[in-house]
């Protein structure tokens, strides 16, 4: 038998729930109270996007509800929401909210989770797939059957207008003699102007409580941004080289004469002071964001002589170039005044764009461009922690832009943040050139994920780490949408190369398919070529995992020229050196003391350029050390054992999908494909439909279909497996329907 992550029994744990609710979720949670008097209700929950529904939906069902024994039937449209709601009843079930019961069973349905054929009566918490919920209505009957209530929580709720959506609710109506219908949503009437009465007709309780984005800033969660722009008519790069102009753009790297140009620039940096003087009484505490160390020093000198208290911070405990060493002591000290506020202006180079916490910040002044929208971000939140998160109630962004000669794409400031649902936009592209020195700007997200405790990256982490470390890199240039050539990397893993490989073969058949003759693709044939290769080739249990977006760029290449995108293999001395596990080995053999280690880190990290080149950061490097010395401590936690509080359900492997088996066996799920491929070869080597005898050496034009259907009582095993090309499993499944 096998544990089953899609159900199961959740613990109730003892205590009381340590996340506060802000004041809002109270106010939303207070109303619905009054609203459950009612033996039935339809109502909408209306807040922006991260204001929290989900949490207030959950929080005040477990108490509502599950610990009064009714049942709950959650939908939504995509698999990600499904599976925030069973993390967020997983993760709030507390005695505080619940005292009648100690546990209850849970079941996610839809194409990636279970199936409605497993739905059990005693389920007490049913999240479904709108899709799949829609195909198997009449698999709910026996999970209503006997319920006086129901509670009904339709997940953006503004999409239930949709047949599918009446379907559901209208059987769940006919089937149960008291429903409690909920909507969640952010937008209620972003629809069409004809489907708003009929969104009213469905929720006819109206809307039990509403926030906006707006009422979030005013009640402090969220500072106010308020956007500056300050030209200072100083000309820049009049003679930019062609690499000059390709370091800025793939590497967000200012060439050092164009930096210290910009630095040097006398009225520049006064403007930047002068700005700063004129509205010193709105601005108040400050961060700036300067291009590098001759500037920062510049700066504070400027500060310093108008009257300003100033500070700099940098990295690393050499100022180059100036001769002035900083140590980590003095980079502390310039800190803490700067939060007692014994310091107006704290100047530093990107040093404080994450994991130091300065809430009393007002204002950003961004003195260097960027084309790096996720360093644009990072700066920019600085300063918007709302006065409820011990922050301020409105923050100035002000943005100092130069005139450049060359046409570059700089980030701007204002446009990360969208007007409607105040979130920042988050491109976050990969760059990386041919030279392993520089995969490190590759590596940074995996890198920065691991430092955020938000992300959960233990999977990742436990994997051997020269794993982790790219076999080499896909390096070619395309054309894009607009006809401007742009060069782009993949970093290719263990984990993916021989996937990678088994696609470009594919390619030549595949475009042949399709009699693909342009050059630029077209988005509909983009986005059906890249889930043909994704579903065939590629698993989403691979670590390092793959990126959608880097199967789409060799396809866009592939469409191009016409041929294998060039590889470039890293040398196996060369990641070998990169790989902390090593390190970790020798620290862990020779029993360091704590002063030992520390100044045997300090030692490797001064004198071994390859590890600053690739962990870029100190605390990278350092952090993916300690994991490391964790592994051999034997104090390395994995997801399973820090979730203590779910018993998931057991189920024989032959029940669940070949997906399924994939994500919980991998090595027997791929033993299966293996063995119904090998199945349908003939004595050409060729790939041969069950059905219509469709020949190729290709496996991208077939897929494994049950010959018995799941649905019927089928098993995913070998005699009930089948090789059918997709138009033949597309019929089949028409059929079916």
């Amino acid at each position: 038998m096998n544990t089953f992550n899609s159900a199961g029994t959740i613990s109730v744990i003892k205590g009381k729930n340590t996340r506060e609710l802000y004041e809002h979720q109270i106010d939303a949670m207070t109303n619905l109270n009054e609203l459950n008097r009612q033996s039935e209700f339809n109502t909408l929950l209306v807040l922006p996007t991260g204001g929290g529904k989900t949490l207030t939906a959950v929080w005040w069902l477990l108490k509502n509800a599950v610990d009064k024994g009714k049942k709950i039937l959650w939908v939504a449209h995509r698999h990600l929401l499904l599976e925030q709601a069973a993390d967020t009843f997983q993760r709030n079930a507390y005695s505080n909210n619940m005292i009648n019961y100690s546990n209850f069973k849970y079941r996610i349905v839809s194409g990636k989770h279970d199936r409605a054929i497993h739905i059990k009566s005693d389920d007490n918490v049913l999240i479904v797939g709108k899709d799949s919920l829609t195909r198997n209505l009449g698999l709910l009957k026996e999970w209503l059957k006997d319920e006086e209530e129901i509670f009904l929580v339709i997940d953006e709720a503004h999409h239930s207008t949709a047949k599918s959506y009446r379907r559901i609710i209208e059987y769940v109506r006919n089937n149960t003699k008291n429903v409690k219908l909920l909507g969640l949503t952010a937008t209620p009437f972003r629809t069409a102007t004809e489907e708003a009465g009929l969104l009213a007709k469905i929720f006819t309780d109206d809307i039990v409580y509403k926030i906006d984005l707006k009422d979030l800033i005013k009640r402090g969660i969220l500072s106010r941004p308020e956007f500056e722009e300050y030209n200072t008519e100083v000309e820049i790069g009049e003679n930019l080289g062609l690499n000059a102009l390709r370091s800025i753009e793939l590497l967000d790297n200012l060439p050092e004469d164009v930096a210290n140009e910009i630095a040097s620039n006398k009225l520049r940096n006064a403007k930047i002071v002068q700005q700063y003087i004129n509205n010193k009484n709105k601005y108040r505490q400050t961060l700036v964001f300067a291009v590098n160390r001759i500037h920062a020093f510049t700066l504070k000198g400027l500060f310093e002589k108008a009257g300003v208290s100033a500070g700099v911070i940098v990295s690393g405990t050499k100022a180059e170039f100036i001769g002035i060493d900083i140590s980590n002591e003095e980079n502390e000290r310039n800190i803490n005044d700067y939060r007692n506020g014994d310091i107006n202006v704290l100047i530093n180079v990107n040093i404080l764009t994450e994991g130091v916490d300065l809430p009393q910040t007002k204002t950003v002044f961004l003195t260097r461009p960027t084309v790096s929208s996720i360093l644009m971000t990072q700066m920019i939140g600085r300063a918007l922690r709302g006065e409820k998160a011990g922050g301020t109630a409105d923050a100035y962004i002000v943005s100092f832009i130069d005139n450049w000669k060359e046409s570059i794409t700089w980030v701007n400031a204002e446009s990360l943040f969208e007007n409607e649902g105040g979130e920042f936009k988050d491109n976050k592209s990969i760059y990386a050139k041919k030279e392993i020195r520089l995969i490190s700007i590759a590596k940074i997200e995996e890198f920065a994920q691991i430092i955020d405790d938000t992300v959960d990256t233990t999977e990742l982490e436990a994997i051997d780490f020269i794993k982790r470390v790219p076999l080499g890199m896909y390096s070619f240039v395309i054309l894009d949408d607009n006809y401007m050539e742009r060069n782009y990397q993949v970093l290719v893993y263990d984990s993916t190369k021989m996937n990678y490989d088994e696609m470009i073969a594919a390619l030549p058949e595949l475009f042949a398919s399709y009699d693909i003759k342009e050059e630029i693709l077209e988005k509909d044939m983009l986005d059906k070529l890249c889930s043909l290769c994704e579903e065939t080739y590629f698993y989403t249990d691979m670590l390092p995992t793959y990126d959608e977006r880097d199967i789409r760029y060799i396809l866009k290449y592939y469409a191009q020229k016409e041929c294998a995108p060039n590889f470039i293999e890293f040398s196996k001395l060369d990641r070998e050196k990169l790989d902390v596990s090593i390190i970790a080995k020798q620290i862990h053999e020779e029993d360091m003391r704590q002063s030992e280690k520390k100044d045997y880190i300090e030692e490797l990290w001064n004198k071994k350029e390859e590890l600053k080149i690739y962990y870029n950061k100190k605390m990278f490097f350092v952090r993916q050390l300690q994991i490391e010395l964790d592994k051999l401590d034997g104090l390395f936690e994995t997801t399973a054992s820090i979730i203590k509080n779910v018993k998931f359900e057991e189920r024989d492997i032959e029940e669940m999908t070949l997906q399924e088996i994939m994500n919980l066996e991998p090595k027997y799920g791929r033993k299966i494909k293996e063995t119904i491929f090998k199945r349908h070869l003939d004595s050409d080597e060729n790939y041969v439909c069950a059905h219509c005898g469709k020949k190729s050496h290709q496996k991208v034009f077939y897929q494994i279909d049950h010959i018995l259907p799941m649905s019927k009582g089928g098993l995913t095993k070998v005699e009930n497996l089948q090789l059918l090309c997709r138009t033949c499993n597309l019929i089949k499944s028409d059929n079916n329907e």
